[in-house]
């Protein structure tokens, strides 16, 4: 069982920033994908930005180039450093691990606005 935390959310301005935190309550050991994903209004939920287990990444085509995924191991969390964010960033973000063995778990999500 992993319980998932997202923090950093809030509104802010065209062209602004923002940083989501997801900590985890265990260890990224047999952690096979961790990663964002988000839902818009009447919208799919869609992918954002994927980390394997050996730090390899993927990210959506419209948010490349402009958010990076990161791990900080020691503390169990991973980010999302979210750059030029536009309003069609607009959604819930969520966090998501899928675990060696196929348990896949999210986080509540924490809501991103953009707009001025």
């Amino acid at each position: 069982q992993v319980q998932l935390v997202e923090s950093g959310g809030g509104l802010v301005q065209p062209g602004g920033s923002l940083r989501l935190s997801c900590a985890a309550s265990r260890s990224f050991i047999n952690i096979a994908l961790m990663g964002w994903y988000r839902q818009a209004p009447g919208k799919q939920r869609e992918l954002v930005a994927l980390m394997t287990g050996d730090s390899s990444t993927k990210y959506g085509d419209s948010v490349k180039g402009r958010f990076t995924i990161s791990r900080d191991n020691a503390k169990n969390t991973v980010y999302l450093q979210m750059n030029s964010l536009k309003p069609e960033d607009t959604a819930v973000y969520y966090c998501h691990f899928y675990l060696l063995g196929g348990n896949a778990y999210w986080g509540q999500g924490t809501q991103v606005t953009v707009s001025s």
